[in-house]
């Protein structure tokens, strides 16, 4: 591909809600290429981020616990970029000691954006040293904005009422894969009101709540366009939904392979047949370890057999017998299934 005219295939860059961050329209979920995934070498995953780079895709998101600062750091080089991390921390010394790790390792004094990593209903009241870590992180110039990111739609409209709060990361796609809710007397994300008033939520529940978030002038971005791959083969209708909200800022997509950065590149700028479907022959069903709870609802929902527990206690696949039918993808309900 000719990196010169590919700069003109990004539309032009966005504001982030009221931040005054600007960034592409879509970006660079760096997951895919690190060790929960691909485990590609650092060299090669890094030659991919500065492929992006070239091409105008210049918004990165990582996290502490996805152990992709390496392939940023040299992929980036001192580059013009903007970063989101995250960090999992609940308590204050956890989260400053994670930022400091992220300036550390990506060797720069500010990151751009840093998010308190999955919040789930009832964390914005555990997590709160963590969120109090991040304001004042902020206000020393450590981080340029703050906010989360989550699968939940009780926890996204949260958000919308979170005054100091500048961005929200939430989980959407056309089906609604991975989202979930929270409905009860205290469903505002801040108390837990009990397992079974958790269930499964539909996209619209989660662009109501992406709405609030806009209105508030809160800066949005959004996750797993394809639901952790299962959608690829559905790949303009997942794009045309997450990219046709204009709520949404900007939309992150893993990307492990040069050919998926040009796909996108070919669907921005208008160039990719309607008919174009991508070939996904190749692609296996696969459990994050490091998401797997070990609730078990994966293996009771398939058919084939092929979800056992492995010596750790989690859900893993035996490639020999799963059909790929992808029954087990909308039961999980932390997105550890993901197909690549």
């Amino acid at each position: 591909m000719d990196n010169t005219k590919s700069l003109e295939m990004i539309p032009p860059r966005v504001l982030l809600g009221s931040t005054g961050i600007s960034v592409s329209r879509a970006g660079f979920g760096v997951l895919p290429m690190g060790p929960a995934q691909l485990a590609l070498p650092v060299e090669e995953g890094a030659a991919l981020i500065s492929y992006a780079l070239d091409c105008g895709i210049q918004f990165f998101d990582t996290a502490q616990y996805y152990r992709t600062y390496p392939y940023l750091s040299r992929g980036l080089r001192g580059r013009d970029a903007v970063i989101c991390s995250k960090s999992l921390a609940a308590d204050y010394e956890g989260m400053t000691a994670a930022i400091d790790e992220a300036r550390m390792a990506l060797d720069r004094d500010v990151i751009d954006i840093f998010l308190m990593h999955e919040v789930r209903t009832g964390q914005l009241a555990q997590r709160a040293g963590a969120w109090e870590a991040l304001l004042d992180a902020r206000s020393r110039g450590w981080i340029r904005a703050c906010g989360l990111s989550t699968h939940h739609v009780n926890i996204t409209a949260a958000a919308a009422q979170m005054e100091e709060l500048d961005v929200v990361f939430p989980l959407l796609n056309y089906a609604g894969l991975g989202i979930r809710t929270c409905s009860g007397p205290n469903s505002d994300g801040r108390f837990f009101p009990g397992p079974t008033s958790e269930r499964f939520a539909s996209a619209e529940e989660m662009m109501e709540a992406i709405r609030l978030c806009h209105q508030a002038g809160k800066g949005v971005f959004t996750m797993k366009a394809f639901g952790g791959g299962s959608l690829t083969a559905t790949y303009r209708q997942a794009l045309d939904y997450v990219f046709g909200q204009p709520e949404v800022d900007s939309v992150m997509i893993g990307f492990g392979r040069i050919s998926e950065i040009d796909d996108l590149l070919s669907y921005l700028s208008g160039s990719m047949a309607p008919s174009y479907q991508p070939d996904v022959s190749r692609k296996r069903i696969h459990i994050s370890q490091d998401d797997c709870e070990g609730c078990g609802a994966c293996r009771a929902a398939c058919p084939a057999g092929a979800i056992f527990w492995n010596g750790s206690g989690l859900a893993e696949v035996d490639p020999d017998r799963c059909l790929t039918c992808g029954y087990c993808t909308p039961v999980c309900p932390v997105r550890a299934v993901i197909l690549y």
